[in-house]
């Protein structure tokens, strides 16, 4: 599918800066009577700039995408539109696009007309509001579609159908709350790959992406925002968050990392290339992401696919016994639980995953395994600091 351009009509820019943010949120605190739902939240999202608010369910993201757009009004902080202060601005005066999780169309209004009706509500002529229509739909690859009703969709035609009438009105910033949520995993993956190509086809356009998906987060963000508990936990560029987390929860939320205990062996800064660290009886190379001081207690991050299976009485391995087996289909997760033999002292007792392809034999359950190290130095993130 090969979408058109849209053209798009400049934001309010009156009394901004230049460089103004196209979305800004300072010190940003919303509660639902004495519950607070998000706290002190402070980001910006420049123009052509996607970023993805990823957390757990009540971590806050959807909140502040609420505020953002509008629907909830916040208890302190302010909200700026290209340099614009909208904290307390109606939704339809902020002139943004909007796609939440259960799509909203109106059942009784054919597609296009579904797609029309942000234009119509700011009086947009009727020759043009056509033009808009067709050219929104084509983005979507939803042209075809035009008179039916949402009822006649399938889930991932419906959220196309939703994401035309925000495109609709050329807005210069695009809010998508968990806009794959409802849909099944084929359907997702079919409609992740739509919207990589919408964004590129989108250069000017801000996208603010919430999800709890660390898989939709990677594909479409540029910067990724870790929210937890209402706060905001970490926020960087995609890759960097992935490879270098600074935090353990980032690290076992953002790639589902295995996280093993382990003593600094000697004083080192955020900037050298690698630490050796004791993890169990073992002595490795860690890349560290602050300051740690000689024998202080940290946590290597260890990712699932990195481990290797061995024989319990391998050397240079830790042992663990296999607690469950799952077929994946391209490969099996196997969890196991770390034993305290051969000197792995504070590792008793932890679980850790691994991402197996080659297995000639799948282990039996309640088998000693050996647990092979990668030969690369993996992360080191601070012990019990969770951001």
């Amino acid at each position: 599918m090969t979408a058109p351009a849209i053209e798009r009509t400049e934001a309010s820019t009156v009394g901004a800066a230049p460089a103004a943010a196209a979305i800004g949120i300072q010190d940003l605190t919303v509660r639902y009577g004495s519950v607070v739902a998000l706290e002190g939240l402070s980001l910006e999202v420049a123009r052509g700039e996607t970023v993805a608010l990823l957390g757990p369910s009540g971590s806050g993201k959807s909140t502040a995408l609420k505020a953002v757009a509008g629907f909830l009004r916040p208890a302190s902080g302010r909200i700026t539109l290209a340099g614009r202060d909208v904290t307390y601005e109606p939704p339809n005066k902020r002139g943004i696009g909007v796609v939440v999780q259960n799509y909203a169309l109106f059942p009784h209004m054919r597609v296009a007309d579904n797609v029309a009706f942000g234009l119509k509500a700011r009086r947009v002529p009727r020759a043009e509001v056509t033009r808009r229509v067709t050219e929104a739909l084509d983005m979507v690859g939803m042209a075809s579609y035009a008179r039916r009703y949402p009822r006649e969709l399938s889930g991932g035609q419906q959220q196309r159908v939703a994401i035309a009438r925000a495109l609709a009105i050329r807005p210069p910033v695009l809010l998508l709350d968990e806009p794959l949520s409802a849909l099944d995993a084929t359907l997702r993956a079919d409609l992740l790959g739509e919207l990589q190509r919408l964004r590129a086809d989108l250069p000017d356009v801000a996208i603010m992406y919430v999800t709890h998906d660390q898989t939709e987060a990677l594909a479409l963000a540029d910067r990724i925002a870790v929210m937890r508990d209402a706060r905001l936990v970490d926020l960087d560029a995609a890759d960097r968050l992935y490879r270098r987390p600074p935090s353990e929860f980032t690290a076992s939320f953002l790639g589902a990392a295995n996280l093993l205990g382990a003593r600094v062996l000697a004083a080192c800064a955020a900037g050298d290339d690698a630490v050796e660290v004791a993890v169990g009886g073992l002595t490795v190379a860690a890349d560290p992401t602050r300051a740690f001081a000689e024998g202080e207690r940290a946590l290597l991050v260890v990712r699932p696919h990195s481990l290797e299976v061995t024989a319990v009485d391998h050397p240079d391995t830790l042992s663990a016994t296999l607690t469950a087996t799952q077929w994946r289909g391209a490969d099996y997760r196997l969890t196991c639980v770390l034993d305290g033999a051969s000197g792995q002292s504070g590792q008793s007792g932890r679980e850790i995953r691994i991402d197996v392809t080659d297995l000639a034999e799948v282990p039996a359950l309640g088998e000693r395994l050996g647990v092979a190290l990668p030969a690369e130095p993996c992360v080191l993130v601070p012990a019990g600091v969770a951001g």
